[in-house]
Parts: structure tokens; sequence; C-alpha cells
């Protein structure tokens, strides 16, 4: 595998919202719009002859719904959605999977940790942020005022954008085959961005359905959060990185759940390890002296961190320094404000 090729990009433009591009035969590209900085995603629509199967759906929306009803009419030629394929359990990825569900009677394909996890965070709706939560945000060092006003504040809730999930699913895991597109495809499963985070690496062809887990020009957010505060998600995703690199290739088409589709994986897995050793090599550097997590945004981020940008950089930086942490090259301890303070081994 050559490494050193760089990404090439085949369609240099995404499709209209709410229009398809055919990037293969029988697979449709199909982009929704998100509200947030990153404002869209990519879904991905394979042909099965009789209807279709869907990767990913977008986020619970009526605008969503609206633009769903129209590819089905205008690009999905009428024929029906029969199975919706979840790779992971962000709300952006499966807002509308129980609306296919409920609405269309489409079947839900999903990890068990990815179906169970969506389920649970849509059942848990929050008026104001649980004690757990603001324990989580103090020890990682947020400055006082901020506490106090998000515990005023409603918590954004999984229910507010994302339909009912359903009771039952189809589980998918490591290694099972599955056929969409007129294709079969080999599951492997990734961590890190998202446990138990589903790929798609079709054998008929040099094509693979990444999700989150692969993406250009971005690198997935790996954070931590008050429901497992002592997770690691970025020595989870480094290993899946190096276990999924060993499959790639650089004539693979990525067809990722953001940004554009491209050729190059294997150059693209070596910078995403690479970018990742780098960042906690200067975070161990930057925490010589110590610090809480909410001090070390300068270490790992390029640009100023805005109000939007808070939180995901928070749970970003706790993973990180947790790596370090668990890796054994810092220590921590909590101060007298109840944050805990990192300090390079």
């Amino acid at each position: 595998m050559d490494g050193s090729q760089p990404l090439e990009y085949p369609w240099p433009e995404p499709p209209e919202f709410g229009r398809a591009i055919e990037i293969a035969q029988g697979i449709l590209w199909i982009r929704l719009p998100l509200p947030m900085a990153l404002d869209h995603v990519n879904i991905y629509a394979l042909d099965d002859g009789d209807g279709w199967t869907i990767v990913d759906t977008g986020m619970g929306s009526n605008k969503t719904r609206g633009l769903w009803r129209d590819l089905m009419a205008r690009e999905l030629g009428d024929r029906p959605i029969k199975r919706v394929i979840l790779t992971h359990h962000h709300p952006d990825h499966v807002g509308l999977a129980g609306w296919f569900k409920s609405e269309f009677g489409a079947e839900i394909w999903a990890t068990r940790t990815a179906w169970l996890m969506a389920r649970m965070l849509t059942l848990d709706v929050q008026e104001l942020p649980t004690s757990e939560t603001l324990e989580f945000w103090r020890k990682a060092g947020m400055d006082p005022k901020e506490l106090d006003k998000r515990a005023r504040g409603k918590p954004f809730n999984f229910a507010d954008t994302v339909h009912p999930i359903p009771l039952g699913f189809h589980r998918m895991k490591e290694g099972d085959e599955i056929t969409m597109g007129g294709r079969i495809w080999n599951i492997r499963i990734g961590n890190g961005h998202a446990p138990e985070h589903a790929t798609f690496w079709c054998r008929d062809d040099d094509i693979v359905i990444s999700g989150d887990q692969i993406i250009s020009a971005i690198s997935p957010n790996l954070g931590v959060y008050a429901t497992e505060p002592e997770a690691d998600p970025v020595g989870e995703w480094l290993e899946a990185c190096e276990r999924l690199n060993q499959y790639s290739k650089s004539t693979h088409l990525v067809l990722a759940g953001h940004k554009l589709p491209f050729l190059g994986l294997p150059h693209r897995m070596h910078q995403l390890i690479e970018n990742h050793h780098l960042a906690l090599d200067r975070l161990v550097e930057y925490i010589k002296q110590p610090k809480c997590a909410t001090d070390c945004f300068p270490a790992l981020f390029k640009r100023k961190i805005g109000e939007g940008e808070y939180g995901l950089a928070l749970v970003e930086s706790v993973a990180h320094l947790n790596h370090l942490y668990l890796t054994g090259r810092a220590e921590r301890v909590l101060d007298e404000c109840g944050a805990y303070q990192y300090r390079a081994i």
C-alpha cells in the first residue's frame, strides 16, 4: 500500500441539498443540511432493485423530512426505502431512522451499541443539566460563570432532533457481510468517534462507506462525556485506524459522512494517525506545568475557540488528556476548585 499518494477528489462539487449524484452504478450520493458550522451530512442510497437501502438519514427536522419526500419522488423514482443502515448513533446520522420505520416500514440495521446509545439518549430528556454533567464540566475546568450559565439553561437533548428510535433492529457486527446495491460488503467496526461505528468495505469494487470514522478534510471529533468520564476514545480511535489501515488501498473510493468522496485512503489514514500522535506530543509539552482541560485548547486547536465550538473543544481536550493519563504519560490531581490539573510525567 502506497501511503504517499495525495488525496484526489473525483467530484469536486457536492450535490445540492436534497439532490443526488450517481457516483457508481446503483450508488447515489445525497447531501442534507445541518444547522451548525459543519453544515451538511452525506447520505448514500443503494439500489436494491425493488427498493433502496440508505446509509444514514440526516437530522430529524421538518425541513429534512420535506427534502426526503422530494428525494423519494424525484431522485429515487418513487421506489420504497426498505432498509436504513446506521453507521453510528449521532443525531445527524440517526435522526430520521425511526421516521423511516414508522412511516414507510423500513428495517433498521445498526450495531448493538449504536442502537442502544441512540435509543437511550432519545429517552433521556433533561430540562436542566444533571449533577453528573455539572461535576464533569467542573472537573474539566469550565469557568465558574460559564458553568453557572449552563447549569440554568436547557441542555441539548437527542429527542430535539432524533425521531423516536423503534424497539426492534437488525444487529450488525465485526466480520459480517451485507448485500446492498448489488454488491457484497464486509462490515468492519471502528471506534473513538462513536462506539461500535460501522464501516463497509465492498468486495466487488474498490469502494468504502466510512461514515465519520474516516473523513477527507477534517478529523472526527473524539470526545469524552459525563456518561463515561474515564473513557479513552483517542486510544480506541488510534487502534481502529491502525487496524482498518491494513485493508486500505490507494484505489479505494471513500464515501464519508461529511466532506467529499476521495481516493488515497492509505495516505489519509497515515495523516489521521500521525496528526493525533503529534497533538498528544504537543499536549505533553504544554502540560509540563499543570493545566486543566479548558486551558489546553491552544495546544490542540489551530483556531480560537468560540462559544459555538466550546462544547466540542472541551470534550476533545478531556479525551486527549484522559489518554495521556491512562497511558502513564500524565498525572492529575483535583485542585481546590474541583478541577483536574494534569501534569506531564
